[in-house]
């Protein structure tokens, strides 16, 4: 079975195709392809307080494209949600209208709380020692979804206005960020050891740059050796030498900053990177839908 997920986020916009295989009760989920198109939505959404006609073409011939694959891959079922950027733009209900006329599909603008249980869904906690507390970090272009869990539970979770995109334009003013970096090390009180669990694709690329392997724990210190590293390039550099997309050696910095400074205040020495985000758990969502579906037909298909 193949599902698709659209997020459509403050940084760039992604098709994800995903197959899932159900073998006796375990389910099984596979990336098949992963299309991002770098748009920045953000930059218009956070300065100006609406997307650009401009960046609104893009984001619809985009659509537009994203509906012909999941069309030529046969996907069972499809789910596009936007984030940060949409919910700021004030125009954000005309360029819902007009990608559901020019494209077909249908945009859900979701709220920071709906954000971080999709990316909760992914509940790669349940792969991990019970007896640990971990703090799931995924940090986008508009906002950081923090969720703390224990035995497999949710215990807090908020979403943050605080996105690599902000960052870059000075969009945090000091007493917020002073709020968040408090409610960190509020919750995260009586939870020793607590491990880090990091996603977003900034996230995933230092993930690929450390050289370390998913879902295996690195120290934070490694982490902050490779933010150190990164910041003695200049972003022409990190193009060039390091060899980092345009769209990804800008934002890369204030990714580094945000997560060091969760963990900071956090506590935390090891980090895990299962590169997964709000694409996964859109996919997952899909997939639970999906068997609800097929056991309610069960139930209420009468026998021939």
């Amino acid at each position: 079975m193949k599902f698709a997920a659209i997020d459509i986020g403050s940084n760039a916009v992604r098709l994800l195709f995903s197959n899932v295989y159900d073998d006796n009760g375990m389910t099984y989920f596979k990336k098949a392809e992963l299309i991002r198109v770098p748009l920045r939505l953000g930059e218009d959404s956070f300065l100006s307080g609406k997307i650009s006609e401009k960046k609104v073409d893009k984001l619809v011939t985009s659509m537009k494209a994203f509906k012909h694959l999941i069309d030529v891959y046969d996907a069972i079922d499809y789910r596009a949600c936007a984030t940060s950027a949409m919910r700021d733009a004030e125009n954000r209900w005309d360029i819902i209208e007009r990608v559901r006329k020019e494209a077909g599909i249908k945009i859900e603008i979701i709220d920071g709380k709906t954000e971080a249980d999709i990316i909760y869904s992914n509940h790669i906690e349940e792969h991990l020692n019970k007896n640990n507390a971990y703090l799931y970090i995924d940090i986008g272009g508009g906002s950081t979804e923090i969720t703390l869990f224990s035995k497999n539970k949710a215990v807090v979770s908020q979403s943050f206005n605080i996105g690599t995109i902000r960052m870059l334009h000075n969009q945090i003013d000091k007493e917020y960020w002073t709020y968040f970096k408090n409610w960190i090390r509020e919750i995260s009180k009586g939870y020793k050891p607590l491990i880090a669990i990091g996603s977003g694709g900034n996230i995933n690329k230092l993930l690929r740059m450390s050289g370390n392997k998913t879902n295996k724990p690195f120290a934070a210190s490694k982490l902050r050796s490779l933010y150190e590293h990164l910041e003695t390039y200049t972003y022409e550099e990190r193009v060039r030498i390091l060899g980092l997309n345009p769209d990804r050696a800008d934002v890369i910095i204030p990714a580094s900053k945000i997560l060091l400074s969760v963990i900071k205040n956090a506590g935390i020495e090891k980090i895990i990177i299962p590169q997964i985000g709000l694409s996964d758990g859109i996919v997952h969502q899909l997939f639970e839908k999906y068997k609800e579906s097929k056991l309610a037909e069960k139930i209420y298909t009468p026998n021939k």
